[in-house]
């Protein structure tokens, strides 16, 4: 089994590439799994927000890591896709429960952020945030997986800071967290190409760029030099909302 999540890894690790960006559709069941798979994506996100809505847990660790990996299981189990997960700011858990439990789930990559949920949201000091990449990294390597850690900050949406430096920020903490052991970096927020490049451009790892399925532009992402592009809960609330719009007719 470590051989098949090893090369999943791999795999999952070759999608990141700036200015040609893997797309890694955010699903959150096997049902979302199978529909992204079946339109041709060769991998995944676990989004915690549309999870946590599937199964009527508030974002924000209102679910426990055990109903995150019961339900990622049932996505692996369901697609021969590498998979990420999104596991917040880590449930309050060790990195070897983290590592242990992903992979034990089939996961191949996680997503973790610098807002710690379990303490009242309080933001992860850029040097608490790299250490725990850090121990995400040793935990992972001694498995044998090359788990793909995706490091992400919260600066722009928790707006840190002031306005004019919230970009050097949000750079110094990501460039941190690559010196640790990321693989790919997280500025969370939507961004102008403009933007996006100067962040893509100063970073020594892959950036993860959010993006719009609807309306969203792979041209501008790859331009910008983005090397890994999910939707985070948007595919799901736009599902949402023209499921929405059908029923209302049958009112």
């Amino acid at each position: 089994m470590s051989a098949e999540l090893a090369a999943k890894a791999q795999a999952l690790l070759a999608l990141h590439q700036p200015g040609n960006p893997g797309v890694l559709p955010t699903v959150w069941d096997a049902w979302s799994a199978n529909v992204a798979v079946t339109a041709g994506f060769s991998g995944l996100t676990v989004g915690s927000h549309p999870l946590a809505d599937s199964i009527g847990r508030p974002d924000g660790e209102g679910m426990s890591f055990d109903e995150l990996t019961t339900r990622v299981t049932q996505i692996t189990g369901s697609v021969d896709v590498p998979v990420s997960v999104d596991i917040e700011s880590g449930y309050a858990q060790s990195p070897r429960t983290l590592i242990d439990g992903l992979l034990a789930a089939g996961a191949v990559g996680l997503n973790i952020e610098d807002t710690v949920h379990s303490e009242g949201g309080r933001m992860r000091t850029s040097a608490e945030h790299a250490d725990l990449i850090g121990e995400l990294r040793a935990a992972a390597d001694s498995t044998g997986v090359h788990v793909v850690l995706n490091a992400r900050t919260d600066t722009f949406k928790n707006k840190l800071g002031e306005d004019d430096e919230r970009v050097d920020l949000a750079i110094a903490r990501m460039t941190a967290c690559a010196e640790t052991g990321a693989d790919s970096l997280y500025p969370v927020g939507f961004h102008d190409e403009e933007t996006l490049a100067r962040i893509c451009a100063a970073l020594p790892r892959p950036v993860n760029a959010i993006a719009n399925p609807v309306d969203g532009d792979l041209a501008m992402y790859a331009r910008a030099g983005a090397g890994r592009i999910s939707f985070g809960p948007i595919w799901q609330m736009n599902l949402a909302k023209v499921s929405a719009e059908w029923l209302a007719r049958w009112k």
